[in-house]
């Protein structure tokens, strides 16, 4: 018994329900005590800094069995990576795969992590992480699952997407004007974004950069086509964060919403 009531046909499977109750004394034990905690850290002039309270609750989530709720049912199928020799398999495999949820099953367990602005991080739940981790998981190649893939899924580094830029309406990506030129075996990358998610965060490593690889008005190329995604390490040559932005007042540091430059990544 979860001690919810839900719409009929809503109900967390037996599955969902099981991890609800372990989520929700989680939630109860651990993150809203730490609330006070984060939030006076996050109103200090260190909060910037990733506060010691968040890889310790980390930590006791994926002790817990808690961690990356998210991962869809087809994971398994598409992780291309496997757990490093001297690992334990069974519990690197277990973070990495995660618990194999329908989106509705996951729901409940969102709907319960939302009720603290703190929480998602800890089960390795929170954006633009998990969506970059799709990503990765759906396309990237092994190679790029080994690089990045795995730090993310182990919570150990954090990611950044780039694709809004100040002067162009941005949720339509064809508006987009960041390029990506083909240079020999390179691509040449250059462009303004913000409100870019969590490059502000010293654990950020990775952004996934969405720019044209196709100039306006090339013959044959419908716009819709124009568009790609690089991923780009962040502490390549050229890439420069230059400043949070505050949204409603707040920066939500240490992970913020930044304005980014590329100039002339390579």
């Amino acid at each position: 018994d979860v001690g919810l009531t839900f719409v009929r046909g809503m109900e967390p499977s037996e599955r969902a329900a099981s991890l609800l109750v372990k989520l929700r004394a989680f939630m109860s034990d651990h993150v809203y005590p730490a609330e006070p905690i984060l939030e006076a850290h996050a109103a200090s002039d260190r909060r910037w800094e990733v506060h010691p309270k968040v890889e310790e609750l980390k930590a006791l989530a994926k002790a817990a069995g808690l961690w990356n709720l998210w991962l869809p049912r087809d994971s398994g199928r598409l992780l291309k990576i496997a757990p490093r020799p001297g690992e334990d398999e069974s519990e690197a495999d277990a973070w990495m795969r995660g618990p194999g949820l329908t989106n509705l099953e996951y729901a409940h367990l969102a709907g319960c992590m939302g009720a603290s602005v703190w929480a998602s991080e800890f089960f390795n739940c929170s954006a633009p992480d998990t969506g970059n981790m799709e990503v990765l998981l759906r396309y990237g190649t092994k190679e790029q699952q080994e690089r990045w893939l795995r730090p993310l899924l182990l919570g150990t580094i954090r990611s950044c997407f780039a694709m809004t830029e100040p002067a162009v309406a941005s949720s339509d990506a064809t508006n987009v004007t960041s390029s990506i030129v083909r240079r020999g075996d390179s691509y040449v990358i250059n462009g303004r974004k913000w409100w870019t998610s969590g490059a502000c965060d010293p654990r950020c490593e990775l952004a996934i950069f969405m720019g044209k690889t196709t100039p306006d008005g090339t013959p044959g190329v419908p716009k819709h086509r124009q568009q790609t995604m690089v991923l780009v390490p962040m502490r390549t040559k050229g890439v420069t964060v230059v400043r949070p932005l505050p949204v409603f007042g707040y920066d939500d540091a240490p992970h913020g919403h930044a304005e980014t430059t590329f100039e002339d990544v390579v």
